[in-house]
């Protein structure tokens, strides 16, 4: 081999160390690349996770003001529901007075409303009740004699429903009160507040209205009415 060719042949290497010193050059800075990479990925990944647990102490951090709240509404509504109990108990001691002075009221001119009407009545009672295979029946005023029995609701307010409910009364009247069997049974409604229609429905029903007028009561029917017998 000549020095030639010897030359050329180290020449050959030395290129050779060059092209592998640039591909460890490439390889180092696209290692460089990847480490940078894999920084900015886990950079990313705490700040995600960062976010994660901050997302959960606001959700923790909202459960407990929830929490809270629903403990005050709770609370609140547990007090009004008291109040509401309170204000109902009230009501209806307010209303059971109210009741029994309508029937005060009432009582005193019963005799004499309906002898107005050509019924001479001889007995009034108050608040007669009967209980019947477990069922109930209260009759507010019971007026009567040997031939007619006058069933009267009395209230401080009286509505159509109230009409209603003294007629379904008075269609099971004598099967609560069955020494009046033989009895002519008349209706009546009393109120000292009487709603629109009301009276008008009682008096299409066949039942005597009997109505406030000063310190005293009178039948609001006039003389075409035609009672009901029950």
């Amino acid at each position: 081999m000549t020095g030639e060719e010897v030359e050329k042949g180290f020449e050959e290497i030395r290129e050779l160390f060059r092209e592998t010193w640039r591909g460890f050059e490439e390889l180092k800075e696209r290692f460089r690349d990847l480490e940078e990479r894999f920084r900015d990925t886990d950079q990313r990944f705490k700040e995600t996770e960062q976010r994660f647990r901050e997302t959960d102490q606001q959700i923790k951090n909202t459960d407990r003001r929830l929490d809270r709240l629903f403990r005050r509404m709770e609370r609140a509504i547990e007090k009004m529901s008291q109040k509401v109990d309170q204000t109902s108990e009230r009501v209806d001691k307010l209303t059971g007075k109210w009741g029994a002075f309508v029937e005060g009221l009432v009582i005193p001119g019963v005799l004499r409303l309906f002898k107005d009407r050509g019924i001479e009545l001889e007995y009034v009672s108050a608040r007669a009740k009967r209980t019947l295979n477990g069922h109930h029946m209260e009759i507010d005023i019971l007026a009567h004699n040997e031939e007619y029995a006058v069933v009267i609701e009395a209230k401080s307010t009286l509505t159509v429903e109230d009409v209603r409910e003294h007629l379904e009364t008075l269609k099971n009247f004598k099967i609560f009160f069955p020494q009046f069997k033989n009895h002519k049974v008349l209706g009546a409604v009393a109120g000292i507040v009487i709603e629109e229609n009301a009276d008008r429905f009682a008096y299409k029903n066949g039942l005597f209205v009997i109505g406030q007028t000063g310190d005293t009561v009178k039948i609001l029917n006039d003389s075409k009415f035609k009672p009901r017998v029950w």
